[in-house]
């Protein structure tokens, strides 16, 4: 891994915790139910890129 696909997994796995931590936030609160997969489609994305920096 090249030190700009370092950098930009270091920044999706940021953005990976403060989106989980809005999901959990999300599911207890269950006001808006498209926003719950919204946020888990968000997570997913940054996963499967996090996967695909990793294979690169």
């Amino acid at each position: 891994m090249d030190k700009k696909a370092k950098k930009r997994s270091e920044v999706l796995r940021k953005k990976l915790v403060d989106l989980q931590q809005k999901l959990s936030g999300a599911k207890q609160q269950m006001d808006d139910p498209e926003e719950v997969r919204q946020l888990e489609a968000e997570i997913a994305a940054a996963m499967e890129e996090i996967s695909r920096l990793k294979a690169s």
